[in-house]
């Protein structure tokens, strides 16, 4: 599926945290005597081969050049500890404004720019995302669900029923929590919603409470992937762009600040293709250091993979969150599968697809088993929870006395025949009967919404979801305006989405004709949170769904970026005028953002500014 990329092209940074190079070489006169006796004169550098070749450089092109393997396994960090030098030279861009920093202060900086940058792009990010983080003051969406399922998880291990009233009750001026323990029947794994209750617990059953985890995850995703691109580029400055636009993505913006379940998946989703990266570099760099005694690559095992199995940790979180994180597990295991392969063929081996091949064969049942069995503990209190009926968890009393037989029907699939099941456990039984109920649920969902979208229109942003309105006369809730409108709408930044479908469109081209693995893998990305969706078209979905894969389109946007500022031994003419046009699509973004950050918030604006951001009727 995944087709293996960039082990043939050099991999190399994007080159905008390195010098220049450009310039002409200065060559020595030709030395027109002759060879003396045994010597062989020296040989003219070889030419282009092809005729395709030829022809263009006769207009100034020249074909890269490769690397030693070694590099190209792991090719250098741009700085950081053990790569930047202890003394770093003055700055000529700040000298040029007057500033001089200290040598050893602006020594420490560059070594630590690595964090320090993307510290940095996190923490306006964060204050973005906890500033009123407390209004509306309401349930808005289906917080309505997760808020109050969360406060139950903490209290009893398992999720409750509530009375008709409950949120009025909540949100009250004197706000009660009318809690009971009676079971009831819930359609999602529960670790986004022990997640969820870890700020009910430190701040209470209000709305700061409920959200104020998913705005940490938010916060933290943010740092993640700056740290992602930087590793994913080879590029500090371009690390802390990817950090910056997701930042001021509208999408992930709302979704940090709502208990809804789809940005904690997203978040582990990130946290394992971050951890899948370490485990490349990690696993390349034990090759490379092999390389230089046992030449060849024919080894079988590559080694102990911590951050192998930390990505199945994550995976596993992920399906425990929403059961989207399956399609997670798949497109990752070929995306492993995939590098695997690459790092093989690179180091030289004969058979690398067959080592490969068997690389990847033992990374799916440990990847899978892992994840099982973080989903299962995920269900802890629901196990915990009492077996007799009406005591415990929805369920929880199903198997109780009841002979068992094999399913059948597994996932929608007719089995061959059934056999006797009831040596397994109870809880175990109880659970899978339970599991088939949540999965016919999930299939037959078709229940219209006014605010379902199709797939097909999300990089659009054809049909947004309004979390919250409200549209207050002249004197009511501070309006000001004969009419004015309050809303929280889940809808991406528009200008960062469409580019990014032109991004997409350049990832494409990297990865199909300039075998670039890095487009691959964002495209890997973009894949397993998008892509199953199209699956499902007749079921009820949003386009909420869509920030599972918003910073792998972050990440193409920013690889976008890199393009536009262009290489380093570019000219200098070339990377002025490319880098002015990639800050001016920034800042475009970031004015974006903000135009529409009144309607991801709630803010009062009159009604004539409501609808000049109105811009397409399905957005109304």
């Amino acid at each position: 599926m995944w087709r293996v990329s960039g082990e043939k092209a050099p991999e190399r940074p994007m080159g905008v945290d390195h010098p220049e190079q450009g310039g002409l070489a200065v060559l020595p006169a030709p030395d027109h005597r002759p060879p003396a006796a045994g010597v062989p004169a020296p040989r003219a550098a070889a030419g282009p081969r092809s005729v395709w070749a030829r022809r263009l450089a006769g207009y100034g092109y020249r074909a890269p050049v490769r690397p030693e393997p070694a590099e190209q396994l792991v090719p250098p960090m741009p700085d950081g500890p053990g790569v930047t030098p202890h003394r770093v030279e003055p700055s000529p861009l700040l000298a040029r404004f007057g500033v001089t920093l200290p040598a050893p202060l602006w020594s420490w900086l560059c070594r630590w720019s690595g964090w320090l940058g993307p510290l940095a792009v996190a923490l306006f990010g964060g204050v973005l995302r906890f500033w009123g983080l407390g209004e509306p003051n309401s349930l808005i969406f289906d917080e309505t669900y997760y808020a109050k399922d969360a406060y139950a998880l903490w209290h009893v291990g398992y999720e409750t029923s509530w009375p008709d009233d409950a949120n009025a009750q909540i949100v009250a001026a004197h706000p009660s929590v009318p809690f009971r323990t009676d079971a009831a029947y819930i359609v999602h794994p529960p670790v986004g919603k022990w997640l969820i209750g870890i700020g009910e617990q430190l701040f209470g059953m209000h709305p700061f409470g409920w959200r104020f985890m998913v705005a940490v995850l938010g916060t933290l995703s943010i740092l993640m992937l700056a740290r992602i691109a930087r590793r994913l580029l080879r590029s500090t400055l371009l690390g802390c762009v990817a950090g910056l636009l997701l930042s001021v993505d509208g999408l992930h913006f709302v979704m940090s600040r709502s208990a809804l379940l789809d940005l904690i998946v997203m978040f582990w989703m990130l946290a394992a293709f971050g951890c899948l990266l370490l485990d490349r570099d990690r696993t390349r760099a034990l090759i490379a250091r092999r390389l230089e005694t046992r030449p060849g690559g024919e080894w079988l095992s590559l080694g102990w993979r911590p951050w192998r199995l930390a990505a199945a940790v994550c995976i596993g979180l992920t399906c425990a969150t929403k059961w989207s994180g399956m399609y997670v597990l798949l497109a990752f295991w070929l995306l492993g599968a995939g590098w695997d392969i690459g790092a093989r063929r690179l180091a030289g081996a004969r058979h690398w697809l067959r080592l490969g091949l068997w690389d990847a064969t033992i990374a799916l049942p440990v990847l899978t088993l892992i994840s099982i069995g973080v989903y299962l503990a995920s269900w802890t209190g629901w196990f915990l929870s009492s077996d007799v009926p009406g005591q415990g968890g929805y369920g929880r009393d199903w198997a109780v006395h009841r002979a068992g037989l094999s399913p059948e029907y597994v996932f929608g699939v007719k089995m061959p025949f059934q056999f006797d099941m009831t040596w397994v456990p109870d809880a175990l039984r109880s659970l899978w009967h339970y599991h088939a109920t949540m999965y016919s649920f999930h299939v037959n969902l078709r229940d219209p919404h006014t605010y379902q979208s199709n797939p097909w229109s999300w990089l659009f942003l054809g049909r947004p979801v309004s979390y919250f309105y409200d549209s207050p006369k002249y004197g009511q809730s501070g309006c000001t305006a004969n009419e004015c409108a309050r809303e929280v709408l889940g809808i991406g930044t528009p200008l960062l989405w469409w580019a990014g479908i032109a991004a997409l469109a350049y990832c494409l081209y990297r990865w199909a004709l300039r075998r670039d693995w890095r487009a691959g893998a964002v495209l890997c990305g973009v894949a397993a949170g998008y892509l199953p969706w199209f699956m499902y078209q007749q079921r009820t979905i949003f386009l909420f769904y869509a920030v599972a894969f918003v910073p792998f389109l972050v990440l193409a946007v920013t690889m976008l970026v890199g393009a536009l500022i262009g290489p380093p031994d570019a000219t200098h003419d070339r990377r002025v005028i490319g880098t002015t046009a990639a800050a001016l699509l920034v800042l475009a973004i970031m004015w974006n953002f903000l135009y529409f950050l009144p309607l991801y918030t709630g803010e009062m604006i009159p009604m004539s500014d409501w609808r000049a951001r109105m811009w397409f009727t399905s957005w109304i």
